[in-house]
């Protein structure tokens, strides 16, 4: 799924790992998109290519490009694409700031 954003051109992609101090998800991708449209591009690559290369769909989406912010659940992996200023006021980094950075990608 990094793979994937980084080859769509996301920015700042981060992979967290959530294990130790969630039962939501084991990970959380967080990257960010710089327009509507680039967040429509990173929304369709990301879903497209694991339908197509893994079997996998999300168990459920919440939000649109358009509201900048869109969360893909995959069950054990939640992938959040945020445009640059829903990123910053929500800040899910620091809000799971516990959690492990495993990718960092700027």
């Amino acid at each position: 799924m990094v793979d994937l954003a980084e080859d769509r051109q996301a920015v700042d992609i981060v992979l967290l790992d959530i294990r130790p101090i969630s039962v939501v998800a084991d990970y959380f991708v967080i990257c960010s998109g710089t327009s509507e449209r680039h967040l429509n591009a990173l929304l369709r690559e990301i879903t497209e290519a694991l339908k197509r290369e893994a079997r996998l769909t999300p168990l459920r989406s919440e939000g649109e490009a358009g509201s900048g912010w869109v969360l893909l659940d995959y069950g054990d992996v939640v992938v959040h694409i945020f445009a640059p200023a829903e990123r910053e006021y929500y800040r899910l980094e620091e809000f799971w700031g516990a959690a492990l950075p495993v990718v960092q990608i700027h």
